[in-house]
């Protein structure tokens, strides 16, 4: 079952624009350590904050508070897998409205898709909320 979906849209040169006069203070206020190692490392530094940026955002939206009541913007993290698919992490206050959010016997699952096209990012966040298999279940 669908219990929330969120998506936003970020101008790369915006957020180039806010990198340039805030520096750090912007990077350490809104982006984990991980989300600012990965950044750093590419090509397209401005590109990568700004999929992260609109990934917060959506994953905000899903939630069913966009950035009010208490969600901080490093409680919403992305990472990557391997395959490179990215995830999204939540934390604090965005992890206890996701509990709140999840039905009992449920498990909730966030899904996250990122893109980007210059000068515009994209990402879309869906939460699932999936039933919680017992073993008697599996056999």
């Amino acid at each position: 079952m669908i219990i929330g979906i969120g998506t936003d849209l970020a101008n790369i040169e915006r957020i180039q624009g806010t990198l340039d006069r805030f520096g750090d203070r912007f990077r350490n206020r809104v982006f984990t350590e991980v989300e600012q190692r990965k950044a750093e490392r590419r090509h397209d530094v401005a590109g990568t904050y700004a999929k992260r940026w609109a990934a917060k955002e959506a994953c905000s939206k899903a939630l069913g508070t966009g950035l009010r009541m208490g969600i901080a913007w490093k409680d919403m993290s992305v990472s990557n897998l391997r395959s490179g698919q990215p995830i999204m992490h939540v934390t604090g206050w965005a992890k206890e409205r996701l509990n709140s959010l999840t039905p009992p016997g449920h498990e909730a699952i966030i899904h996250v898709t990122l893109t980007d096209d210059h000068p515009w990012a994209q990402a879309f966040v869906m939460i699932e909320a999936r039933p919680i298999r017992t073993e008697a279940q599996a056999e």
